[in-house]
């Protein structure tokens, strides 16, 4: 999904359109952007695994502990601050600030 470009902060959608536990894949500015849904809000990181060249929106999110599974193999990344917690990613991910407004879900880029 495609995201309008406002300055260093973009839309990527509205706050029910990503319900808790579930993640989007977004394109900003040419980069792959995951947005998850976690108990404490909104978190987005790169939606590449460090590991290997697959998405990570298309894993499964653990809300409670604010964590998102590689669905290729298993590697686990903390939402929080983009970190490994298994092998065999042993890379962070970049992470990016969000913030909502109203109803709108907004990323901000570097």
């Amino acid at each position: 999904m495609s995201a309008s470009v406002s300055g260093q902060r973009v839309r990527l959608c509205r706050t029910e359109e990503l319900a808790v536990g579930e993640a989007r894949a977004f394109t900003v500015e040419g980069r792959d952007i995951c947005l998850a849904h976690c108990e404490e809000g909104f978190r987005a990181v790169d939606d590449v695994c460090s590991h290997e060249d697959y998405s990570l929106a298309e894993g499964q999110v653990d809300p409670e502990t604010c964590e998102i599974e590689c669905w290729a193999h298993g590697s686990l990344f903390s939402l929080i601050d983009g970190t490994p917690q298994n092998l065999p990613a042993t890379r962070p991910v970049a992470v990016y600030p969000v913030e909502v407004e109203g109803d709108d879900v907004m990323v901000v880029l570097p």
